[in-house]
C-alpha cells in the first residue's frame, strides 16, 4: 500500500568527531522516504528552492519515491541546516538554521497522495500536520512525528492535533516534555490517553519502545564499532517502521512489533555515514540479513524456573 509523508526536504551541513560534509541531502522527509521506499510505495510532500538540482531529484528518483506533490518556489532557496555533534552523538549542536522557502511552506496534496492509506506527518508545524490529516479521512493508519520547539510554543496545537492521529514517534526527552511527566511510564499513559493507539519512543543509541495500550515492549539499538553521524536516524528509523506496515498491509501490534525492528535495521545503516550517503547504496540482502542478526541478538529460550528444593540452613 501506498505511504505519504509530508515534511521537510533541505540541505545539511554536518561536521562531527569523525569528519565533516558543507553540503548534503537532507531533511526529515527526505531521510524517512529514502528508508520506507525499501518497503513500499512512497510519495512525498515538501518543498524546495531552485537551488534544488537535478543531481538531489535523481536521488528520489532512483528510489522510486514519487515528487509530484515536491513543489519547486522560483528563485527561492531550499531549507538548510548547519550543525555540530561532539562524542556524545546523541546531541546535536544547531550552528545555522536558514528556513528559507520552508518558512512558508504549506502542504499541497494532489488527489492521488489523498487516497494515500498510509500517512506520516513529518516534524512540521502542528497546525499544518492538522491540516493534512483532515484531507486524508479514508487513511488506514497516520503516524505523526514533532519536537520540543512545537511542545514550546504550540503546545495546545500539537496536542490537538496527535488526538487525530494512530501513532506518535517522539524521543524519551519529547515524551516526558510534552506529557510534562518525568517518569516515561506515566507520560507515555497520559499521551496514550490522548487518543493515539501507540506511542513509540526513539532513544538513540539505547533503542526503542513502544507503548500500546497495556502492553510494552521494547528493543536495544543494533551494536555497531563505527558511527559517523546520527543526523536524520530518527526519521530513518520512522520510515522503516512506517514503511514495514504500509508494504505488509497490516496495523496490528504484532506488525508493529516488527516494524520496530526494521526500523531499527534502517536506522543503523544511516548513521554508518554521513547523511543519506549509506541507505542510498542499501541492498534488500543486507537489511534482511542485519534483521536476522536483530533477531537473533535478541532472541533468548524460555525456561521456567525452578527453585532448589534443598533446605537452607
Amino acid at each position: 500500500m501506498s505511504l505519504l509523508v509530508v515534511g521537510s526536504v533541505a540541505f545539511d551541513a554536518v561536521e562531527t568527531p569523525f569528519g565533516k560534509r558543507e553540503k548534503m541531502l537532507g531533511g526529515s522527509a527526505t531521510h524517512f522516504s529514502l528508508s520506507a521506499s525499501f518497503f513500499t510505495d512512497v510519495r512525498v510532500v515538501g518543498v524546495v528552492g531552485s537551488d534544488f538540482g537535478a543531481e538531489e531529484i535523481a536521488v528520489f528518483k532512483r528510489h522510486e519515491v514519487n515528487t509530484d506533490d515536491l513543489e519547486r518556489v522560483p528563485e527561492g532557496k531550499t531549507f538548510f541546516w548547519r550543525g555540530r555533534y561532539d562524542y556524545d552523538l546523541n546531541t546535536a549542536h544547531t550552528l545555522d538554521t536558514q528556513l528559507n522557502v520552508f518558512a512558508d511552506f504549506k502542504p499541497k496534496l494532489s488527489a492521488e497522495s489523498k487516497k494515500s492509506p498510509f500517512v506520516f506527518l513529518g516534524n512540521i508545524q502542528p497546525d499544518l500536520q492538522r491540516e493534512v490529516r483532515e484531507q486524508m479521512q479514508d487513511a488506514k493508519l497516520v503516524a505523526l512525528d514533532t519536537m520540543n520547539l512545537w511542545i514550546d510554543i504550540a503546545r495546545e496545537s500539537l496536542v490537538k492535533t496527535i488526538e487525530g492521529v494512530d501513532i506518535l514517534i517522539i524521543n524519551d526527552a519529547e515524551a516526558r516534555q510534552l506529557a510534562e511527566e518525568p517518569n516515561l511510564i506515566r507520560a507515555a499513559r497520559k499521551i496514550l490517553a490522548w487518543g493515539p493507539k501507540a506511542l513509540v519512543v526513539k532513544r538513540g543509541e539505547y533503542g526503542a519502545a513502544m507503548f500500546a495500550g497495556d502492553s510494552y515492549f521494547a528493543i536495544p539499538a543494533y551494536p555497531l564499532e563505527s558511527v559517523f553521524d546520527p543526523t536524520g536516524a530518527g526519521d530513518t528509523f520512522a520510515g522503516g517502521f512506517m514503511g514495514y506496515l504500509a508494504g505488509s498491509g497490516a496495523t496490528d501490534e504484532a506488525a508493529m512489533r516488527r516494524a520496530m525492528i526494521f526500523g531499527s535495521v534502517m536506522a543503523s545503516f544511516n548513521v554508518e555515514e554521513f547523511g543519506t550517503e549509506r541507505v542510498q547504496r542499501l541492498t534488500y540482502d543486507e537489511i534482511n540479513n542485519r534483521f536476522r542478526s536483530f533477531k537473533q541478538m535478541t532472541h533468548f529460550e524460555e525456561i521456567p524456573f525452578e527453585r532448589n528444593a534443598r533446605v537452607r540452613q
